[in-house]
C-alpha cells in the first residue's frame, strides 16, 4: 500500500457502555469484508478487543505492552497477530498495559509512543482502528495523538449525549496541546431502539443539534442480542451471522465510513 496514506482512526467516548469496543471489533470485521486491509491496535488494558477477535494473549508474547514500553527492543511487526479472517491484524493488549503508565511517567516524549508504534507498518494497512480506555489516561492521549480522525460511539440514552461536550471539549484541547491533526469525523448512534420513546428522542436530538447533526452517521447500530452473543462466542458478528440486525448494521456502517 506504498504511497497511499491510511486512515489512522480512534474509537473512543469517555462515558463508558456505549459500545465503543463492539464497535472497534465489528466495524473492523466489516471493513475487511468490504476489501479494506484493517489493523486494530488494542489499547485497552482490559483487552476485551484482544478477546474478541479470538487471540489469546500468553504472558511470553509480545504485546502492545512492549512495544510503547520498550519499543528499542521490539519491531512493531514482531507483535502483530493475524486473526482467523483474511485482511483484520491485531496488535494485542495484555492486562500488564495497565502499569504502562507509571513506567511511562518520567519519559520524554511519552504521549508519542503509540504513534512511532503504527508508523512503522502504517503503509500497510488501508485503516488502522484504535481502541481507547474507558476513561482519560495516558493511554488515552497516546491513541489520541497517534490519530487523524476519532470516531464516537453515541448510546442512544442521555447521560451518553450528555457527555458528548465533554469529549469535544478534550479534543480541542488535545488539538491545541499535542496533535493538531485530529478531527472529530463522526458519531455513530449505538444500542438504538426504535420501540422506546428516549432512544428515538437522543437520535432526533443528534439529527438536530448544530454541534453534532453534520458528523452524524446514517446508520445507527441497533440493540441486538446477536452482537453479544457474538463477543461471547469472540467472533465479530458480520462472521457470527451474517443475517442478524448487528451484522447488517455494521456492514451498512462501514460502506458509510468509506464512502
Amino acid at each position: 500500500m506504498a504511497g497511499k496514506k491510511p486512515r489512522i482512526v480512534a474509537i473512543a467516548n469517555e462515558k463508558g457502555g456505549v459500545g465503543k469496543t463492539a464497535t472497534v471489533v465489528n466495524l473492523s470485521a466489516a471493513l475487511s469484508v468490504e476489501g479494506q486491509k484493517v489493523l486494530v491496535v488494542d489499547m485497552d488494558p482490559q483487552h476485551n478487543t484482544t478477546n474478541g477477535l479470538g487471540i489469546d494473549v500468553a504472558d511470553d508474547n509480545i504485546s502492545i505492552y512492549d512495544l510503547i514500553t520498550n519499543g528499542k527492543e521490539y519491531k512493531t511487526s514482531d507483535a502483530i497477530c493475524r486473526t482467523r479472517w483474511e485482511k483484520l491484524d491485531l496488535l494485542p493488549s495484555h492486562i500488564d498495559l495497565s502499569g504502562a503508565e507509571i513506567e511511562l511517567v518520567d519519559e520524554e516524549a511519552r504521549e508519542n509512543r503509540l504513534k512511532a508504534v503504527i508508523a512503522q507498518v502504517a503503509d500497510d494497512y488501508d485503516v488502522i482502528i484504535m481502541d481507547t480506555p474507558p476513561s482519560l489516561s495516558l493511554l488515552t492521549i497516546n491513541v489520541f495523538a497517534a490519530a487523524t480522525e476519532l470516531l464516537v460511539p453515541c448510546q442512544t440514552h442521555p447521560y451518553a449525549y450528555k457527555a458528548l461536550e465533554d469529549l469535544f471539549d478534550t479534543i480541542e484541547d488535545i488539538k491545541e496541546e499535542i496533535n493538531p491533526d485530529i478531527t472529530i469525523s463522526g458519531i455513530i448512534p449505538t444500542f438504538f431502539d426504535q420501540r422506546t420513546r428516549i432512544s428515538r428522542d437522543i437520535l432526533e436530538r443528534l439529527q438536530t443539534d448544530d454541534r453534532y447533526k453534520d458528523l452524524l452517521y446514517n446508520t445507527a447500530i441497533r440493540m441486538n442480542t446477536t452482537i453479544t452473543d457474538s463477543s461471547d462466542k469472540r467472533k465479530p458478528v458480520v462472521f457470527y451471522r451474517k443475517s442478524s440486525y448487528g451484522a447488517q448494521d455494521y456492514m451498512a456502517l462501514a460502506r458509510e465510513f468509506i464512502g
